[in-house]
């Protein structure tokens, strides 16, 4: 079984910065995209950021685009994501997904593996 677990999350105030960390265990291929999702209360669910399995190809998604950043280490099969700017609509439960190909991801909004999730609160 494949497993990510998600580490990082928290209570930050606006402005601040935040480092979310995944990492990707079990029966997993180093070579697979991974990439962030969140959700926040009464809404869907809405794809942050991907990249592939060298971290070459990177997406985001438009209500992040100059303030986060995401990295993928395929050695140790981990992927991060670098919140600068953080503002109060930021605040959600952030899910670490891993796919095949980048595509399903990015365009599908779909993951072959969820991880449990992580709460990042911002604060006023």
């Amino acid at each position: 079984q494949a497993q990510l677990v998600e580490s990082g999350g928290g209570l930050v105030q606006v402005g601040d910065s935040l480092r979310l960390s995944c990492v990707a265990s079990g029966r997993t291929s180093s070579r697979q995209a991974m990439g962030w999702f969140r959700q926040a209360p009464g809404k869907e669910r809405e794809f942050v950021a991907a990249t592939n399995w060298n971290g070459v190809s990177k997406f985001y998604g438009d209500s992040v685009k100059g303030r986060f950043t995401v990295s993928r280490d395929y050695a140790k099969n981990t992927v991060n994501l670098q919140m600068n700017s953080v503002k109060p609509e930021d605040t959600a439960i952030y899910y670490c997904a891993a796919a095949g190909e980048l595509r399903r991801l990015v365009v599908l909004n779909a993951a072959d593996v969820w991880g449990q999730g992580t709460q990042v609160t911002v604060s006023s």
